[in-house]
Order: C-alpha cells, then structure tokens, then sequence
C-alpha cells in the first residue's frame, strides 16, 4: 500500500484519539510485534466515525506487515462506550477514538478539543489546535492524565513520517 495514500486516507473526520503516554508495553517490542489496543464509543460499522476508525486500525497493521497491530474494539465490545477513556488513562488500552467532548465531567476543558470555542466548525477549530496555541493547551490537559491527544485529520500525516526510514522491531 502506497503511503501517501494511506495518510490521506487514514483521515477521520471528527474523531480524536489519545494514545497513552507509555503506548508501546517492552514486552511487545522485544517480540518484535507491537499490539495495541484501540477502543471506541462508536458501534462496530458505525457510518462515518465507527468505519473510519475501523479502516485506520486496518492500514496501519497492514502497512506494518502486521508488526505493528491495532486490534479496534468498538463500543461495548471490551469496555462501555463512555469508559473508553479510563481504559486508556489506566493503560489496560494504548488508544481510543472519541469526541474529547464525552469527557467533560472529567474536566470542563475536554470540549474545547472538539466542539468549542465559540461555535466554530470543524476546519476553525483544526486551526485553532495546530497554528493558535490548542495543541499546547490540549497537551497540558491530557498530560494531567497520562495521555497524548491528536487530531486525526491533520497530525495523522506529521505522526506517520516520524516512521519513515525506521525499522520496526
């Protein structure tokens, strides 16, 4: 699979995921096959979000030769929708794909990553994260509980070169 069409179409509209700041276990490493457990509070086949999610988990296996396996477990299928969150803080699971709204009771700051500021659209608030200063704030957030945030849609690409000329265990 050609890389440069993996990242474009590896973008997901809407979603965020956090990958825990230990992602990757040493015991997976020395075996040479990183697993990593992505867990969602969409359905299995969910349109859009869900199959989104479901087809990055897929590319990044397959343009690994599978050294590298995202295992996506949709809402349910290993934790309640809503507990995704805490599956990956406790590092029981390495990533989750969700709106950062869902955690609002956790932090009032978690909707700034996903529905606010200000009413913006989609495009506004990518703005916002990557050239305004929201990265640097959504980081301070997510440190606070061990985890790393990302939009897809734009840092998927900055995220999958830091891979390029390194060989996987």
């Amino acid at each position: 699979m050609k890389r440069r069409k993996f990242i474009k179409d590896a973008a997901v509209a809407g979603g965020a995921t956090a990958v825990a700041a230990s992602t990757f276990p040493a015991p997976a490493i020395a075996q040479s096959r990183i697993e990593i457990a992505m867990v969602a509070t969409w359905g299995r086949d969910f349109p859009g979000l869900g199959t989104g999610a479901q087809r990055f988990a897929k590319r990044l296996s397959d343009m690994t030769d599978g050294r590298m396996n995202v295992t996506y477990f949709a809402a349910n299928e290993r934790v309640k929708a809503f507990d995704s969150f805490d599956e990956v803080a406790s590092g029981n699971a390495q990533m989750y794909h969700a709106a950062d709204y869902y955690w609002k009771g956790k932090h009032p700051g978690w909707a700034y990553f996903t529905a606010v500021p200000f009413g913006h659209v989609y495009s506004e608030i990518n703005a916002w994260i990557n050239f305004g200063g929201g990265q640097e704030l959504w980081d301070e957030l997510a440190e606070s509980f061990g985890l790393k945030c990302m939009p897809w849609e734009i840092q998927v690409s900055k995220w999958a070169a830091g891979f390029e000329g390194n060989q996987l265990p």
